[in-house]
């Protein structure tokens, strides 16, 4: 595994988004109590205002940002970890982090068993890394540990949900409906891809075969004789 690759990669991605934690991106919202979800972005025909469960019913604006938070936050690393697992395996197998003679190191879900066993020291690194990224979120919406019960609020009143600050191509709209437009978009396609990361994860445990070589549209060239770890 080139470990010096990974570690600097780690490294770079959490200097570029704390440099860009400090801008607000997002509009000011102002919700509306008797919207769905106090108005906030993310119904889409023709599923709408999907809340079969009743989930956000006679819930507070506070706990209904909670909500979206945790599962925008959950959708992005979904959309990452679905790409993540169709772009290391066969056929397209770009894993900048091993170096192996034997190109196909099998699906997806026992790479870090391996990263475990050839480089230990990677995940003391990358909770570092989970850390600082978190740290920057907390200090970008959250409000400060001691106020939360005076003020009963857990996020920064202005704060609007994912809104970290991070556009370091500037693609966030300026315009407020644009804008909103596009984060129903990265709302529809996390959910999505969290559905889609499940679904992989499930196949990939139920035989062992990765994605494509499922779906008969790649070779299996894995032999789990020439990993580092057995499985």
């Amino acid at each position: 595994m080139n470990f010096s690759l990974a570690a600097t990669t780690l490294l770079a991605t959490a200097a570029s988004v704390s440099a860009f934690g400090t801008k607000q991106l997002a509009p000011t919202f102002v919700p509306d109590a008797n919207a769905f979800a106090y108005g906030l972005p993310g119904a889409l025909d023709p599923v709408g205002n999907f809340d079969p469960l009743g989930l956000s019913e006679g819930k507070d604006f506070e706990t209904i940002k909670q909500y979206r938070e945790a599962e925008l936050q959950h959708g992005r690393v979904a959309m990452l970890g679905a790409l993540g697992l169709l772009v290391t395996e066969e056929p397209i197998e770009f894993h900048p982090l091993f170096e192996a003679d034997n190109k196909d190191i099998g699906p997806a879900i026992r790479h870090l068993d391996e990263v475990r066993a050839v480089s230990p020291g990677f995940f003391e690194i990358l909770g570092i890394i989970i850390g600082a990224l978190e740290l920057n979120r907390a200090i970008t919406g959250w409000t400060a540990p001691g106020d939360v019960f005076g003020s009963g609020r857990v996020f920064k009143e202005d704060y609007f949900t994912g809104d970290v600050g991070f556009d370091p191509l500037g693609l966030a709209p300026e315009d407020p409906d644009e804008f909103y437009t596009l984060h129903t978009k990265e709302l529809q396609n996390g959910r999505l891809a969290m559905l889609g990361w499940a679904g992989m994860v499930a196949q990939e445990l139920v035989n062992g075969k990765e994605i494509f070589v499922n779906a008969g549209l790649a070779e299996d060239r894995f032999d789990p004789s020439k990993l580092p770890v057995q499985f």
